[in-house]
């Protein structure tokens, strides 16, 4: 490679069309910072570095391939030394004096993996997992030729979006959710700040599930909205470097608030059904959890049903009152019991019912012996309910006061 040329004195020039690497190499030269030795090994280990780059993106045997090659080597050294020196140009030729020209080749290089491995979107699930590889070398090959200012503009775009994520793993880790985890959830990586502050606000140790994100809305709808709005505090151990990013995702939180407090809007029906918000909030995906949650809810309903009782007794009175087509009861008196029969003979009897009722609403895990224990029940007990030779319920009632609740 020959040394640049001097330029003409008193030539005037408006536009420098001239790589960046060229423009450190005469500013070096001319201002002392490079000697001959220098250039000379600039010239030697230029076209080594073709020679690799044009093997790397294709055939270092072909003429265009080996052109291609020197924009590509002159290009990476002038992206990194633009980028490494903010355009000083004193700052840039001082590079080159300490370091190999190859060297220079290959940070610029590293630059542009780095910067194709960096989030392009701040949504976990649109971003690739893990470092440069094969599969990228096409968008290096790009990006290898790219002007400075698409460089820069790109690597600013991009370093914004990876503040946001980087502040959501943070603020995850700290709620006690891995990177690894998160990672496979893919939420929105602002979606995650916002949940986190609302977390924090309401003095939770870790990021709700479901079950727990509603809890959590409906107990901010318990307190003036004042006080809300006040509890939205930034972590007092927040990295400097995330503090725009989350001060960013609180205000966004605080202008959700009037809905968010809004008792008339159904949690469920606000942040999963409602456009604006769907996916505007995180809450950790546990299917298991919301099973969990909802058998805990209908065990607990259950129980407030029978009283806590599980007798047989209890059970036969409740499901034979839901098969007369009654008030489910799990205690009849004789009135109530003579009322009940003459129900079922008049208006008939179904115990297809109390089957429905029992999947619908008993534990899951006793659905089968509360339906197994029906069954026998109906198949010894229905001649007998029924009986058109049993006028006055003598045998009917009798039969209820043994099996069921009868006072």
């Amino acid at each position: 490679m020959t040394s640049p040329p001097v330029p003409l004195a008193g030539t005037v020039s408006l536009f420098d069309s001239r790589p960046f690497f060229e423009k450190a190499l005469l500013y070096g030269v001319q201002h002392g910072l490079l000697d001959q030795a220098k250039l000379d090994e600039i010239a030697t280990d230029a076209p080594k570095g073709m020679v690799q780059i044009a093997r790397y993106f294709g055939s270092e045997f072909l003429r265009p391939e080996l052109e291609k090659a020197r924009d590509r080597i002159v290009n990476l050294v002038s992206l990194h030394l633009q980028m490494a020196s903010a355009g000083d140009l004193h700052l840039a030729a001082t590079l080159l004096r300490d370091h190999s020209f190859l060297s220079r080749s290959k940070a610029g290089s590293d630059m542009l993996k780095a910067l194709i491995v960096m989030p392009q979107n701040t949504h976990f699930g649109m971003n690739e997992r893990g470092g440069f590889s094969d599969r990228h070398i096409p968008q290096l090959a790009r990006w290898s030729l790219a002007p400075f200012a698409e460089v820069q503009a790109e690597w600013a775009a991009r370093q914004r979006v990876a503040q946001v994520v980087d502040a959501a793993l943070w603020l995850a880790d700290q709620l006690g959710l891995s990177a690894d985890e998160l990672q496979d959830f893919e939420p929105d990586a602002e979606a995650v700040i916002r949940t986190a502050l609302l977390a924090l606000a309401t003095r939770r140790k870790e990021l709700p599930d479901w079950a727990d994100f509603e809890k959590m809305v409906l107990a901010l709808r318990r307190k003036d909205p004042a006080a809300v709005a006040a509890s939205l505090v930034l972590p007092k151990n927040l990295p400097p470097e995330f503090m725009e990013v989350v001060t960013s995702a609180q205000q966004s939180v605080l202008a959700d608030l009037p809905k968010l407090l809004d008792a008339r809007l159904g949690v469920r029906k606000l942040f999963d059904q409602t456009p604006a918000f769907m996916g505007r909030y995180f809450w950790i995906e546990d299917a298991l959890s919301e099973v969990g949650q909802h058998d805990r809810e209908r065990s607990a309903a259950w129980d407030k049903l029978t009283q806590g009782h599980g007798d047989d007794g209890t059970l036969l009175t409740l499901f034979i009152s839901v098969a007369a087509g009654s008030t489910p009861k799990t205690l009849l008196t004789d009135k109530s019991a003579t009322a009940l029969i003459r129900k079922m003979r008049k208006s008939g009897f179904q115990p297809e019912l109390a089957t429905e009722f029992i999947r619908q609403h008993a534990p899951e895990q006793h659905q089968d012996d509360y339906a197994r224990l029906w069954q026998d029940f109906v198949a010894e007990a229905q001649v007998t309910l029924l009986s058109d030779r049993d006028s006055k319920l003598i045998d009917a009632l009798s039969l209820l006061r043994r099996e069921c609740n009868v006072a």
